[in-house]
């Protein structure tokens, strides 16, 4: 049924909608809100399926024009003074002990002037290498990169649409109306936690990532 559905939403993706092709201003009539969901899951569904967030954010950017004309690269700007500190939940799933420090880190993960996904970051220095410790203190390089070395995967624990572009039950009644021009959309799209793992199965980051709306900053689909 999941995979239906999302068959369902790509079909609606590819809905013409004429005189947009040159303005990323989504229309806010029925195809314009189904052709976002559309997008919207697919994005989710390839984040879920990602062992890096970081470069499915990546490919993202490349594949829908996100960089204005730039290199297609995730930059993580830190948000100083930012801090959440760990809690017993978080450190059972990170498997250690109470006295073990964790790091916080605040980003906003950007491609051109794209806010592209704002997120929180609890990490184990420990089972980082120093030069991976460096670079999360030092550099602007997105965490998914630093860590490639360990081969992470990720285990995601909870994940949810923050914005519904349709009305509960829109599978079964005609969608309403509209009268404005564009759809208004939010900032926070959806939302995932996840536990990141090392080849060895060692866990040593949890992140909290909101996903934001410059993901959808290109024309629709025509």
């Amino acid at each position: 049924m999941v995979k239906l559905r999302l068959s369902l939403l790509a079909a609606c993706a590819a809905i013409a909608l004429p005189g947009h092709a040159e303005t990323s201003a989504w229309p806010a009539g029925k195809e314009g809100r189904l052709a976002a969901l559309a997008i919207v899951e697919t994005l989710n569904a390839e984040v879920l399926a990602g062992r890096s967030a970081t470069l499915v954010l990546e490919k993202w950017c490349l594949d829908h024009g996100l960089s204005g004309g730039a290199e297609a690269k995730i930059v993580a700007q830190s948000v100083k003074g930012a801090d959440k500190p760990v809690t017993v939940e978080q450190r059972q799933r990170l498997q250690i002990s109470a006295d073990e420090p964790v790091r916080f880190r605040h980003v906003r993960l950007t491609c051109g002037n794209n806010v592209l996904s704002e997120a929180d970051n609890w990490y184990v220095p420990s089972r980082l290498t120093t030069e991976m410790n460096r670079q999360l203190d030092e550099t602007d390089t997105p965490f998914g990169k630093v860590v490639r070395p360990l081969e992470p995967y990720r285990q995601t624990f909870f994940a949810k649409l923050l914005w519904h572009p349709l009305p509960e039950g829109w599978e079964t009644a005609p969608l309403p109306g509209s009268t404005e021009k564009q759809l208004d959309m939010p900032d926070a799209l959806f939302e995932h936690k996840a536990v990141l793992f090392s080849k060895d199965h060692l866990p040593f980051s949890e992140v909290d990532e909101v996903y934001q709306r410059h993901l959808l900053d290109f024309p629709p689909p025509r």
